[in-house]
C-alpha cells in the first residue's frame, strides 16, 4: 500500500467492523454454497466450495474473537474466499446453479450465483483488513470504485448513444448500397460513435475532477517502452493460450462475443475490424479504462490493487458484449477478459504511457479478427 493509500487510515482501526462484514459476507458465502448440497447434489466441487467457505468464516472468527493478527488471519480468509470464487464459477458452467424462486417478487435467483458475488467481496474484505483499512476507508474505496465502475458503463452507453443518433441520418440509404458497402457504412458509424462517445465521457470526467488533458499519458514511446510493447505482446497471447488450455483440460464453456457470432455470417465484418481494431478499439478503450479508470484509483488504492479494480470494472461492463450463453459460460468468458485486463493494466502501470497498452490491444485484437476471419470465410 501507498502512504496516500494508507491516509486515511492513520488513526485506530475499529478492528471489529471490518472483520465483522468479512464474517456475514463469508457466512452468506457458505449458506449459498450449502444450498445445492442439501438438495441433494453430490459434486465435489460444490463441498470444496463449502469447505472453504467455512475456512473463511472461521478465519474471520479467530481473527476478530482471539489474538491472532490479522496477518496471519486475513490471508487465509483471502486465499479461501479465492478458492470459493473459482469454485463456484466452475459449478456454474457446469449448470449447478440451485435456482431459487423469491415469493414476493417470482424471480428465480441461482443461489451458487450469490455465493460467487460474496466470496469476491469477502476476498476484498480479506486484502483490506490484512492491510489495515478501517470502515472509513473501506466505504472511501468502495464508493471510488462505484463512481468508476459508473464512468465505465457510461463508456459502453453513451457511444451506443451516439451511434443510434448518427444513424437516423443514414439509415434510409443502406438498402441502396451493396451488402460490403452497408458493412463499411455501419461499422463507419459504429466507430464514429465510439470514439465521440468515448471522448465526450472522458471530456465530462476530466472537467468534472478539476483535471485537463495533462492527466492523459500520451507521448512518443521510449526503445524501453517499445520493448514493452513487444514482450506485453507476447505475454497477451501467451496468458490466452494458458486460459484456453486450462478451460479446456476442465471442461469449462466459455461464450462466445457478440461480434464473432456477426461474423459467421459475414466473415467481410472482419476484414473490416482489424483496422479499426489498432485505430479504434485499442486506443479508445485503453484511454477510459487503464488512464482514466486505473490512473484515478492510483491516489486511493496500491498500484497492484488498482490494477485489479480496474480490471474487475473492465470485465465487467463486457457482459452484454458475451450475453450469448448460459450464466456460466458468461463468467468464463469474463474471467478471461479479467486476466487478459490485468496484463494490459500491468503493462501500463508499468509504463505510465497510453500508447503502450493501447497499441498491444489494438494488435491484440487485430490478430483475433484476422484468424477468426480464416475460419469463418
Amino acid at each position: 500500500m501507498t502512504e496516500t493509500a494508507q491516509a486515511d487510515d492513520t488513526g485506530p482501526i475499529a478492528s471489529d467492523v471490518v472483520p465483522g462484514i468479512g464474517t456475514t459476507l463469508a457466512g452468506i458465502t457458505m449458506i449459498a454454497m450449502l444450498v445445492p448440497v442439501r438438495r441433494g447434489v453430490g459434486d465435489p466441487v460444490v463441498w470444496a466450495g463449502v469447505a472453504f467457505a467455512v475456512a473463511a468464516v472461521l478465519s474471520f472468527l479467530v481473527r476478530r474473537h482471539s489474538d491472532v493478527e490479522r496477518r496471519i488471519a486475513a490471508p487465509i480468509a483471502a486465499v479461501s474466499s479465492g478458492a470459493v470464487v473459482l469454485l463456484a464459477g466452475y459449478a456454474l458452467n457446469q449448470g449447478v446453479t440451485a435456482p431459487t424462486t423469491v415469493p414476493a417478487i417470482s424471480i428465480s435467483i441461482p443461489v451458487v450465483f450469490i455465493g460467487f458475488l460474496t466470496a469476491g467481496l469477502t476476498a476484498s474484505i480479506s486484502v483490506a483488513d490484512y492491510y489495515g483499512i478501517g470502515i472509513a476507508g473501506l466505504k472511501r474505496r468502495s464508493q471510488l470504485t462505484l463512481t468508476l465502475s459508473v464512468v465505465g458503463l457510461s463508456g459502453l452507453l453513451v457511444p451506443q448513444l451516439v451511434m443510434f443518433v448518427l444513424a437516423i441520418p443514414v439509415y434510409p440509404f443502406l438498402e441502396t448500397l451493396s451488402e460490403i458497402e452497408r458493412l463499411v457504412a455501419t461499422q463507419l458509424v459504429s466507430q464514429i460513435g465510439v470514439v465521440v462517445g468515448t471522448a465526450l465521457v472522458v471530456v465530462a470526467f476530466l472537467r468534472t475532477t478539476d483535471r485537463d488533458l495533462s492527466f492523459i499519458d500520451l507521448r512518443r514511446p521510449t526503445l524501453r517502452e517499445v520493448a514493452w510493447t513487444v514482450a506485453g505482446l507476447l505475454v497477451l497471447f501467451g496468458t490466452l493460450q494458458a486460459i484456453s488450455i486450462l478451460m479446456q483440460s476442465t471442461g469449462v464453456e466459455s461464450a462466445e462475443h457478440a461480434t464473432a457470432q456477426r461474423a459467421q455470417e459475414s466473415p467481410e465484418l472482419l476484414l473490416i475490424l482489424v483496422p479499426i481494431a489498432i485505430l479504434v478499439i485499442g486506443p479508445f478503450e485503453e484511454l477510459l479504462y487503464r488512464n482514466v479508470i486505473q490512473k484515478s484509483l492510483y491516489g486511493t488504492f496500491s498500484r497492484f490493487g488498482s490494477v485489479a479494480v480496474a480490471s474487475v470494472i473492465f470485465a465487467g461492463v463486457h457482459v452484454l458484449a458475451y450475453a450469448t450463453a448460459g450464466l456460466g459460460a458468461v463468467i468464463a468468458s469474463l474471467g478471461t477478459v479479467f486476466g487478459l485486463s490485468v496484463v494490459l493494466g500491468g503493462i501500463y502501470e508499468r509504463t505510465d504511457n497510453l500508447l503502450v497498452p493501447a497499441l498491444i490491444h489494438g494488435l491484440y485484437n487485430a490478430a483475433v479478427f484476422a484468424n477468426l476471419y480464416l475460419i469463418y470465410r
